[in-house]
């Protein structure tokens, strides 16, 4: 092999390896976002994403499409270690071609083929012997790199369960969501449940408070997880009507109606809660890509507003509509609005309305035998029986 070949060949290796290995430092162990221009990891989403969510949008069930985009997420984290494993043989392949060195039972010719099925087993550690490095540099290479097998076995074994534990945290609060605020989540009802816990029809200000607190660190968490391993945003949540980012929303619309103006209540904790909450909304929209969407559709429209202040007055919740509050209302709403819009446009996911124009059930009142169970208790009892909305109503 001359050495006009054997250089390029040294040259694509090593640029290979070293940004395979700087791709997954700063992927499993850098803990935080990298601003760089071009990354290896998200080059890699956005092509494999694309096409993912064009496939997805020839799905007309919402139920089915919710469930194919849900498979993107753990997919695709096992993708990308084939990519980086795929990555790192093919740049030692070059670093062991360029070096030269080799025999092959046989005395057959070493091409560049067999020696990137060489580097294969190395990686692999499997050691058939059916190609041998004879130059130092050449041994030296497949020492390295069965090493470096070695090493991304154990990055496997350490990043997933990590990745799920993050992800788990992160469900827990999402489901608890669920019967506070309803399936998807709106901050009326949230409001309205809250109010519905005390004999009085307002809002206790230490429940409401603690309540946001929660979900304040919900925010941070989210937040941290979310920089540090960018795949969580893929990641779908156990039912189609919720999602981390329905549920982030959510609490924006919450602390942004208690900022404005709710008569009897503090927005103390509300605005540390709109913080960090908008703090994540921003960060983890810039993680997805998100691009400003002028177009993007009015959540709350006058005729929204005034619908939504009834049914708070109806709670006994008296919220500002004054022109002042309005605006307040106006500007808050401008803060974290466009973003969520963006990467749920990103990502395929329908945010939650201000508020359910008509009852809805939550999740936990449904199940696959409930229609079985209440056709018996109907032929039973003989009379008909209403569908709660509610914990206190169900109970």
């Amino acid at each position: 092999m001359s050495l006009h070949a054997t250089i390029p060949a040294v040259i694509s290796g090593v640029v290979i390896i070293s940004v395979v290995l700087l791709d997954a430092f700063e992927t499993v162990v850098l803990p935080r976002r990298v601003t760089r221009q071009f990354k290896l990891t998200a080059w890699f989403y956005r092509r494999t994403w694309i096409p993912w969510t064009k496939i997805a949008g020839h799905i007309r069930t919402a139920s089915r499409q919710q469930s194919f985009l849900g498979y993107f997420g753990p997919l695709s984290l096992i993708m990308l270690l084939a990519f980086w494993a795929v990555g790192l043989i093919l740049g030692f392949a070059f670093l062991q071609y360029g070096f030269g060195g080799h025999e092959q039972l046989g005395n057959e010719p070493i091409t560049f083929a067999r020696i990137l099925y060489h580097s294969g087993e190395t990686f692999f550690t499997l050691g058939y012997g059916d190609i041998v490095p004879t130059s130092p540099a050449a041994r030296v290479l497949s020492v390295f790199e069965a090493g470096m097998g070695f090493a991304f076995l154990g990055v496997v074994i350490g990043y997933l369960p990590v990745v799920y534990g993050s992800f788990s945290r992160r469900e827990i609060q999402i489901s608890m969501l669920d019967a506070r605020a309803g399936s998807p989540p709106t901050a009326a009802e949230l409001l309205v449940r809250l109010a519905g816990t005390s004999e009085n029809p307002s809002i206790d200000q230490s429940v409401l408070d603690e309540v946001l607190r929660d979900w304040e660190r919900w925010a941070g968490e989210l937040l941290e997880s979310g920089l540090s391993y960018p795949v969580l945003s893929f990641f779908r949540s156990q039912h189609s009507n919720q999602s981390w980012l329905g549920a982030l929303m959510t609490m924006l619309d919450v602390t942004s109606l208690v900022i404005t103006g709710i008569e009897g209540l503090h927005p103390g904790q509300a605005r540390l809660t709109f913080a960090m909450a908008r703090h994540a909304a921003v960060d983890l929209a810039q993680v997805v890509n998100a691009r400003y969407d002028p177009q993007a559709p009015e959540r709350l429209t006058d005729e929204d507003f005034n619908t939504l202040r009834d049914a708070l007055a109806a709670a006994g919740l008296k919220l500002r509509s004054t022109e002042e509050a309005r605006q307040k209302l106006t500007k808050l709403r401008s803060m974290y609005e466009p973003y969520v819009h963006s990467t749920a446009r990103n990502l395929m996911v329908t945010l939650p309305p201000w508020r359910h124009p008509a009852k809805t059930r939550d999740n936990w009142q449904a199940g696959p035998w409930d229609r079985a169970i209440q056709a018996k208790g109907l032929a039973v009892l003989g009379q008909k029986t209403v569908q709660p909305r509610g914990i206190e109503d169900h109970f």
